[in-house]
């Protein structure tokens, strides 16, 4: 972590480049513990972080607190947060159970869109394929620079129909204009997996950039690497890492970039 820290900061100085760190936490609704979520956000100290399975005054499992909104108080950082689903709470006065995604940023969130993609609901006893909210969709701005920022969770089931739907909705957002992207999310999916093969036709595996699995499922004994940060033209990677923390059911995947200025490639 040294390391890309160190070369951020040398980077962010140049007049024609834009340094960043980013991570992506699936954080299984703070079972661990809201604290320990926001100790391990804290001590890798990003400037973007994409956060899956957050409860917003979901249920008894997290005192059916606004996770979303603590944790940025707790790292200090704008958030936004995209509902999955929304359902209401049984005291009318109390505001609706919510569960979805987020994101964490010290930059200006300037623009922010919960967009649908197909979905199998987890609340329906007997779901078929649907559109539903949840791919968080939000611009930056960098300084001299917007980026384009995506956060999301697909389908975990085996049969992989629904992501490969999933997938194909995603890039036809994508496609709106040429501004530099980056995704982060749980895919539940290896890199192997064919459903996703059309997202890294698109955009850049940052963890090709490094060595090892880069396993972060079950955070305890990973064996699975379903956890991703993927970026676009005019981002280079300075180095890529899953942090051995046990805050979650995953672990987190956290990687230092390096935004060309200006970025005249098409995305």
């Amino acid at each position: 972590m040294l390391l890309i820290t160190a070369a951020c900061a040398s980077l962010q100085s140049h007049p024609h480049r834009r340094s960043l760190r980013a991570m992506t936490y699936n954080i299984e609704y703070g079972h661990e513990g809201l604290d320990s979520v926001i100790a391990v956000i804290r001590d890798q100290h990003p400037d973007i972080v994409g956060l899956q399975e957050v409860d917003v005054h979901w249920s008894q499992r997290s005192n059916f607190v606004d996770q979303a909104a603590l944790i940025a108080h707790g790292t200090g950082m704008d958030y936004r947060f995209a509902r999955i689903y929304q359902l209401p709470s049984d005291d009318p006065a109390k505001p609706p159970r919510e569960f979805g995604v987020a994101i964490l940023s010290k930059y200006p969130i300037v623009g922010f869109t919960n967009r649908v993609i197909t979905r199998l609901s987890t609340q329906d006893s007997t779901p078929t394929p649907t559109l539903l909210p949840g791919f968080l969709e939000a611009t930056l701005d960098l300084g001299s620079k917007h980026v384009r920022l995506f956060n999301v969770h697909l389908d975990y089931r085996s049969d992989p129909a629904v992501r490969t739907k999933q997938v194909n909705e995603m890039l036809g957002y994508m496609k709106r204009d040429t501004l530099p992207i980056l995704l982060m999310g749980d895919l539940n999916a290896p890199p192997d997996a064919a459903e996703i093969q059309p997202l890294f036709q698109r955009l850049h595996d940052v963890w090709l950039n490094s060595s090892g699995p880069g396993l972060t499922d079950p955070a305890k004994s990973p064996q699975k690497r379903i956890d991703y940060i993927m970026v676009s033209d005019c981002f280079h990677v300075l180095g890529v890492s899953v942090p051995e923390v046990y805050a979650s059911d995953h672990r987190p995947v956290v990687t230092g970039l390096m935004l060309d200025e200006p970025c005249s490639r098409l995305q």
